[in-house]
């Protein structure tokens, strides 16, 4: 089992959930992040230009299990890129070991529960 988390632009949102979708990855969490990297904003606030210091994104984290590990990276690859060639501020992926799942409801543990 493993646990994929994505960062990606707030504009990508819809595209990559569409394409999760499609490839049968239904079971996603999405939340609000902000943070920074190598891309850089410039904003007009009050007449002065001002870089923000942290941009707004979108954490997505997606268990799966071994068999979907490169489906569900391949798919978020290809659906968060800007303008399909992709674009400094596009994201990351991270892949991390799970070590244990457990459905609460029956009480289900292993890639069953996933």
């Amino acid at each position: 089992m493993k646990l994929i988390t994505a960062i990606i632009r707030e504009v990508q949102l819809d595209r990559v959930r569409e394409a999760l979708i499609e490839a049968d990855i239904k079971r996603i969490t999405v939340s609000r992040v902000s943070g920074h990297g190598q891309q850089r904003i410039e904003e007009m606030y009050r007449g002065q230009i001002i870089i923000p210091d942290l941009i707004p994104k979108i954490k997505i984290e997606i268990a799966v299990n071994e068999a979907f590990v490169d489906i569900t990276v391949d798919t978020i690859l290809k659906s968060a890129r800007t303008n399909g060639n992709g674009s400094v501020g596009d994201g990351k992926i991270f892949i991390t070991p799970l070590e244990e799942c457990i459905r609460i409801r029956t009480g289900e543990r292993g890639g069953t529960a996933i």
